[in-house]
């Protein structure tokens, strides 16, 4: 055998030795979400009439009909299921409305500003710059906004210079313009349908030791005896 092919089954047998810490990747996204979800719908139960106000206005909300009932469903689909992404239980069905809030953030609040959250001022250095070289208009569109915030945020920053404090004002992070667009709850949705697709993952899951103890069950009844023919 020669040597590619020795090297080969090696890396394909390290890999496959790699399966035993699979569940690591599902128990990261769970504790990557949890407090996504749960610290999301705290936010929405402590102001719970501006957050039904926004559900229910048309001029500078979301202008959804029964602003009550799914402002109560997004925010108790939210704070449950950031509890039970980090306890592993019911995960495959508690994704369920959790990518349905997040489908509802992207199209009814954030669609109409692009992918980025936080719009990058260097139009140099964009994701959306490839994109735009393939002649994509969107990514065009980005990387003309790019140069716009920029020149905004030199700006900015040069007055904030002159006449502030410049220094203290940045001590915890420099200022950015947020475009307020599609990429985390797009994120967050993926991460949520691999949920879905995948589960909690092993070991380190309610759902993982509820499968055992069912399974366990299971077999530990005793197949019933086939009926006898009359005749036979």
């Amino acid at each position: 055998m020669s040597f590619p092919s020795v090297l080969g089954l090696r890396v394909q047998a390290l890999l496959e030795r790699a399966r035993t810490l699979d569940f690591l990747a599902p128990l990261a996204l769970r504790l990557y979400l949890a407090p996504v979800f749960f610290s999301a719908g705290l936010n929405k139960l402590n102001a719970f009439d501006a957050t039904v106000a926004w559900f229910g206005n048309p001029e500078w909300g979301l202008g959804l009909p029964f602003p009550w009932l799914l402002a109560f469903l997004a925010t108790a689909a939210e704070l449950i299921g950031g509890v039970m992404l980090l306890l592993g239980l019911a995960t495959r069905l508690i994704s369920l409305p959790l990518m349905a809030t997040m489908l509802v953030a992207i199209f009814a609040v954030h669609w109409p500003n692009g992918w980025f959250a936080i719009a990058p001022s260097n139009a140099e250095t964009s994701m959306a710059r490839p994109l735009a070289a393939l002649g994509i208009p969107a990514a065009e569109a980005s990387l003309e906004n790019s140069a716009g915030v920029g020149e905004r945020l030199t700006q900015a920053r040069a007055l904030l210079r002159e006449h502030g404090h410049y220094d203290w004002l940045t001590e915890k992070g420099t200022f950015v313009v947020l475009n307020n667009g599609i990429e985390f709850a797009a994120t967050y949705l993926i991460m949520l349908m691999i949920l879905f697709f995948h589960g909690a993952g092993r070991f380190l899951s309610l759902d993982y030791w509820a499968s055992r103890l069912i399974s366990g069950l299971s077999s530990a009844v005793p197949a019933r005896e086939p009926l006898e023919r009359p005749g036979s």
